[in-house]
């Protein structure tokens, strides 16, 4: 039974399956946990960045792990590039562009302001894709109570936590953040395997280097570059992979009451990271 359409598998199917793309058992349990799996992987992956944003800046930062990250991915999958559809490229190209911008902007605002926070203001962009894919209109009160509590949280008794800029950027990442999680459902639909994340990936790498490749390159030494690797791994290689699956075996609104989790999450690998309160 083909574990995606519910129908009979044709003879010798579950090995294409296995070639072509990652098979989970367990449908959305199994979507679930790549899910935790994922946001433990951004959250403790971003509090592991503090030393590579210092050094290359959070553009030149986010350029590097994108374009490593591609790179892996491209030498893994290798993606017929000629043979994609115009509707594929599209999908690509803007799932691509809003991956390159969010990560961008999710890394220009733990600059600035303190990761739990940034991953309290991000997370309303998921919020807003669950609340609307149930069709919860009526019950707009939730984001609006997640909004106040972002207030809260932004405001120590005394003074605003961090800076305007950092609460911008972390409120343009989490309208991407919505954005992607539409896009990577159609666009993991459209194309076989991980392809489709490879292909949005490489667009995404090539979206950053204006922006980043000025501040990290001249930088960059040996160390960096398996510094800068393994972080890629973290983030967005490994997350994006496992989005891309459970976003296969669930629908958007489900995955995005899922990432609810992930300021939690945030404030604890800032807290035990970098040791913030």
């Amino acid at each position: 039974m083909d574990q995606e359409t519910g129908e009979p598998a044709a003879n010798g199917s579950a090995v294409a399956l296995t070639a072509a793309a990652p098979a989970f058992s367990g449908g959305v349990a199994a979507g679930a946990l790549m899910c935790l799996l994922s946001m433990s992987s951004i959250q403790f992956g971003a509090a592991f960045s503090s030393g590579a944003i210092a050094a290359y800046g959070s553009a030149g930062a986010s350029w590097l792990r994108l374009a490593f990250a591609a790179v892996i991915l491209a030498i893994a999958v290798r993606p017929p590039l000629l043979r994609y559809s115009r509707e594929q490229w599209i999908g690509a190209l803007v799932l691509g562009t809003t991956t390159a911008l969010m990560t961008m902007s999710f890394f220009a605002a733990i600059e600035r302001i303190p990761l739990g926070l940034a991953v309290a203001i991000d997370f309303l962009g998921p919020l807003s894709v669950a609340t609307f894919g149930y069709g919860l209109t009526r019950r707009l009160i939730w984001p609006m109570i997640a909004a106040a509590g972002v207030l809260f949280l932004a405001y120590d008794g005394e003074q605003w936590v961090g800076n305007l800029p950092g609460v911008l950027f972390a409120f343009g990442a989490g309208a991407g953040w919505a954005c992607y999680i539409m896009l990577t459902k159609k666009v993991g639909a459209a194309f076989k395997g991980l392809e489709g994340l490879s292909m949005s990936l490489i667009v995404a790498a090539v979206v950053a280097t204006p922006f980043g490749f000025a501040g990290a390159a001249p930088n960059l030494d040996g160390y960096g570059l398996v510094e800068m690797a393994g972080l890629a791994v973290l983030v967005p290689l490994l997350p994006y992979t496992l989005e891309m699956i459970a976003l296969r075996r669930m629908s958007t609104a489900a995955f995005g009451i899922l990432m609810s989790l992930e300021p939690a999450i945030g404030a604890l690998a800032g807290f035990l990271i970098l040791a913030q309160p």
